[in-house]
């Protein structure tokens, strides 16, 4: 019979021997970084850790062994490059994040732009975040308000990046890798969907609704129950309400908020009529300026990722190293590379953390490309 007792003895006799091993390979880190530095050279050679692992899996007796020497090494090595890095931030040779740490975000005298038009979810987080002392003005697409922040036309952009019930908003994630513009706040805007109509409209003559194609797919119980309605998608909510404005035709109503009832002088027919009464929007704040508050909480990055096994958990793994706590993570098609993908990931910290500079300066050297989007 098996004694389990001495097995679990065995195990810890080589355990500790095994942790002592990796230590005195993590103390070596410090000279082969400091050739490296003194040599300018990648802390990542590909071509030295695939030979380190063909040569380690060939000691392996049979093919599990071989498999389980390569997973185990190939963390050995990962492992003692992010201790390469964080020496590389302790002796001040990597190069320091391009922003500009702030006591607060200028907001005075701002000129804010959004997409659609008064009256709009975009206008309403607008209004709320930036006051009464703003100036405001739309633009028809996503697009155009980071090109109007990119050429100086206006100071700050607000866009929606996700909704709580729809998920992402894809055209924006792209917009973010395209234009230099930066992320330096975030708002999230409650979502109260009302039916609008003409004053005196009758809700069981309507025949026809307007909205955002989100708008609709928000309100799909409500309009299951109104099957015969034709469903007509808009640009936008308030759009949607200019719509039936214009037309003003009884039969014809608009999925909208309540501000823009109030605005275009519609008649709330039905209010609250989204499927998720905790429907929430999360607005961001673009700047040019790529600056970020002493007291920002958020970091926002994208980075591209070679099309191999254990890519994306390598990456991953500079912020579990770094004790850093990631929050979202999405993934966007690279247009040029057909079935590869960039990642979109949020994390907790501030770019002056010396934990989130290993971290940046750990994905920065082995991603194909990263781009910060900003910390706020």
């Amino acid at each position: 019979m098996l004694d389990l007792s001495e097995s679990r003895a065995q195990i810890d006799v080589i355990d500790k021997e095994i942790t002592r091993l990796f230590q005195k390979r993590i103390d070596v880190c410090r000279d082969v970084a400091a050739y490296k530095i003194q040599n300018n050279k990648k802390v990542l050679d590909k071509t030295r850790e695939n030979q380190k692992l063909e040569a380690l899996s060939k000691l392996a007796e049979d093919g599990f062994k071989e498999h389980g020497i390569c997973d185990l090494f190939t963390q050995v090595m990962a492992i003692c490059r992010k201790r390469q890095y964080q020496i590389m931030k302790e002796e001040g040779v990597a190069q320091p994040v391009p922003f500009d740490c702030v006591d607060e975000i200028d907001k005075t005298n701002a000129t804010v732009v959004f997409q659609g038009v008064e009256g709009a979810y975009s206008h309403a987080a607008s209004m709320t975040y930036f006051g009464d002392l703003a100036t405001y003005f739309h633009v028809p697409n996503f697009e155009e308000v980071m090109k109007a922040v990119a050429n100086k036309e206006a100071d700050f952009g607000v866009l929606p990046l996700e909704n709580s019930s729809a998920g992402q908003v894809g055209d924006v994630y792209d917009l973010l890798t395209r234009y230099d513009n930066t992320i330096v706040g975030e708002y999230y805007l409650p979502v109260r969907h009302c039916l609008l109509g003409l004053k005196g409209a009758d809700i069981d003559k309507i025949q026809t609704v307007y909205s955002h194609p989100q708008g609709l797919m928000q309100c799909g119980k409500f309009l299951n129950e109104h099957s015969s309605w034709q469903q007509i998608s808009q640009a936008n909510t308030a759009m949607a309400a200019q719509k039936v404005i214009k037309e003003n035709n009884p039969k014809t109503a608009a999925i909208a908020s309540e501000t823009a009832a109030k605005l275009y002088g519609l008649e709330i027919l039905e209010e609250g009529i989204n499927d998720n009464k905790t429907n929430t929007t999360r607005f961001i704040i673009v700047s040019r300026k790529k600056c970020y508050r002493r007291d920002a909480s958020k970091i926002s990055i994208m980075f591209e990722i070679p099309h191999e096994s254990g890519s994306l958990y390598t990456i991953l793994s500079h912020m579990i190293y770094n004790d850093l706590n990631m929050t979202k993570i999405e993934s966007r098609p690279i247009p040029e590379q057909p079935f590869e993908y960039r990642f979109f990931v949020d994390f907790e910290g501030n770019l002056a953390d010396a934990a989130v500079e290993n971290a940046i300066l750990g994905i920065k050297e082995e991603a194909a490309r990263l781009k910060i989007l900003g910390n706020y």
